[in-house]
């Protein structure tokens, strides 16, 4: 698991300490996952990697495992340094 997949998985684990959650769980199918948490996801993958997601990556399916949160922060930071270079 990488070191952002990692991240993402601990800020869950925090939110939800008494489940017992890995990097490939469906967050949103356990039901952990209302309006409010998920805004807090996208706010905190935003700060703490430093990207903006963009409008077009605000599905559900970019946010149901921290897996595909990881995929999610590197596609964003791969348009931000393309954007730049």
């Amino acid at each position: 698991m990488s070191e952002t997949a990692q991240q993402i998985l601990e800020f869950v684990r925090n939110r939800y300490p008494q489940e017992q959650i890995d990097e490939n769980q469906d967050i949103f199918a356990l039901g952990f996952v209302n309006s409010l948490f998920a805004m807090e996801l996208v706010l905190f993958l935003e700060k703490t990697f430093d990207i903006t997601i963009s409008h077009d990556e605000l599905r559900i399916d970019n946010f149901r495992t921290a897996v595909v949160m990881d995929e999610l922060v590197d596609r964003q930071r791969s348009a931000l340094a393309a954007r730049t270079a």
